[in-house]
């Protein structure tokens, strides 16, 4: 099995090109990688900046990772896999922003071994689609029709309108999913990002007959009864496998659904100087610094982190708050007025900055808006703050936690995969700003127990967040899903990877 990477854009894609006289080659694992110029080329360049790097583990393989290769338009590199032994992998992501679901995934997807996995993404066009186009292809559509029966998303009073957006976007929908089936023909599996994805896996499936993998990384509504609940279950118990992001999560999920549990992971970077962007702030030295990072929305916990600092601001407690995020959709236009209306869309950071304007908050509060260099971004701040309404852990409170910088989480029942109270970081009520002003005055006036909270929190963040090994265990699921005779569905036609594996029972 051959596949051919040549340059022509600013994500490098396997294309059908086959250049002719081969210069050299190297053998990397199960992978043979020849370098060729086209005839009529009159040399190869490669920048500088360029570069391949080798990494042993369990096998050599190639790594892509902190650089591009780049090369002129008659040079390409030839990966070879003798045994054609490649994972073909749908995922289906429902949300255009980058955030914290879709940062998960990338950073899982990356963490593989080249090779092994081959990746093909439907989503909906935004901030997601560089991202996902640095691991392979993406076809992006104007909306990808969800149903959200999460304990904070599902549909009541008004929110039942929001049905009517996901119904709008059914046509965009199987639209993306026929362009896919048409551009890549057969899948291996099927991997939806979150539950929500309902529709479009129920659409894939169909078109591609292939098993499926539902990944949970919300909590849900526990009402144990109802239409809604009895169709998400039994779409539950028909996927091939189901995966809980933590133990919050899992304990969610009906008791006797058989669910893995693969904690998201993260690849801490040395920072080598502060974010530029926080760095341009005028933050006081003596000041004690309270994150937040996210997508600014009120389910997030943005107004309740507002109203703490106008409260310290009036204690006199000397801290500063730095938001890394921005709104998580354009927020002007007539169709964003007319679902602001309605309540269904939210212009927060416009709120945000007329609450620093009304009540004088600008020298303590900072908005520095999206940052792609988290993990210097972290290492400014002294605590995280995740007030979120989802009494549910967050992804930041790991990527925090690398840098040994605590948290201070709106989590009713945390649970010792996540957090522990008291020790890794506070647990506060959510939706309650009183509680977690005296939380950020407490750490701010005890650094050296704030400090002992973020060593506890880095042993933590090492133990279960580890990405190298927890995307490993989420592809020991692909590769299980495969090599089981109960795949969810008849197969048209598997691919050589599925083809090569032994049937063996559960």
């Amino acid at each position: 099995m051959d596949y051919w990477r040549r340059s022509g854009g600013t994500a490098p894609h396997f294309r059908n090109h086959r250049p002719d006289n081969p210069v050299a080659h190297v053998d990397l694992g199960v992978w043979r990688m020849d370098h060729f110029w086209s005839a009529g080329e009159p040399e190869i360049s490669l920048p500088a900046r360029s570069r391949l790097g080798l990494r042993d583990e369990k096998g050599p393989n190639i790594s892509l990772e902190g650089s591009t290769l780049s090369w002129r338009p008659g040079f390409c590199h030839r990966f070879t896999n003798p045994k054609g032994l490649i994972l073909r992998i749908l995922h289906l992501h429902t949300i255009g922003a980058f955030g914290g679901a879709s940062r998960s995934l990338f950073e899982a997807l990356r963490a593989l071994p080249l090779g092994i996995v081959q990746s093909h993404f439907v989503t909906q066009k935004g901030t997601v689609v560089p991202f996902f186009s640095q691991i392979g292809p993406v076809i992006a559509a104007r909306g990808i029709s969800q149903f959200d029966h999460t304990r904070y998303g599902r549909y009541r009073r008004l929110r039942w309108l929001v049905l009517l957006r996901e119904i709008a976007f059914l046509p965009a929908t199987v639209l993306a999913l026929l362009r896919a089936r048409k551009a890549w023909g057969d899948v291996d599996l099927i991997h939806a990002n979150e539950v929500t994805a309902i529709v479009p896996l129920l659409l894939a499936r169909w078109l591609f007959r292939a098993p499926v993998i539902v990944h949970v990384r919300s909590v849900m509504q526990k009402d144990g009864r109802g239409l809604r609940s009895a169709l998400l279950r039994r779409l539950l118990d028909s996927a091939a496998a189901v995966v809980a992001i933590d133990e919050t999560v899992r304990a969610s999920l009906p008791a006797v659904l058989d669910v893995d549990v693969v904690h998201n992971g993260f690849l801490p970077k040395v920072a080598e100087q502060t974010n530029a962007a926080i760095a341009a702030l005028p933050l006081r030295g003596s000041s004690f610094k309270v994150g937040f990072v996210g997508n600014l929305l009120r389910v997030k916990g943005v107004a309740e982190l507002i109203e703490a600092a106008r409260q310290l601001q009036a204690r006199a407690v000397d801290v500063e708050f730095i938001l890394v995020g921005d709104d998580a959709r354009p927020s002007k236009g007539l169709k964003a007025r007319i679902l602001k209306r309605l309540g269904l869309a939210q212009d927060m950071r416009a709120e945000i900055e007329a609450e620093i304007a009304a009540h004088d908050l600008g020298k303590n509060v900072h908005l520095v808006g999206f940052q792609s260099d988290i993990a210097s971004v972290y290492r400014s701040f002294d605590v995280l703050c995740f007030p979120s309404h989802y009494d549910a852990p967050g992804r930041p409170i790991f990527e925090a936690a690398f840098s040994e910088v605590p948290s201070i989480v709106a989590l009713t029942a945390p649970l010792a995969d996540t957090l522990v109270d008291g020790v890794t970081g506070i647990a506060i009520h959510p939706r309650d700003a009183g509680q977690l002003a005296n939380a950020i005055a407490l750490l701010a006036e005890d650094r050296a127990y704030s400090a002992r909270l973020g060593i506890a929190a880095g042993e933590l963040a090492r133990s279960n967040f580890d990405i190298s090994a927890n995307a490993q265990h989420l592809l020991a699921i692909y590769r299980r899903v495969l090599s089981s005779d109960q795949t969810g569905g008849s197969r048209k036609k598997g691919s050589e990877f599925a083809q090569s594996l032994p049937k063996r029972g559960r």
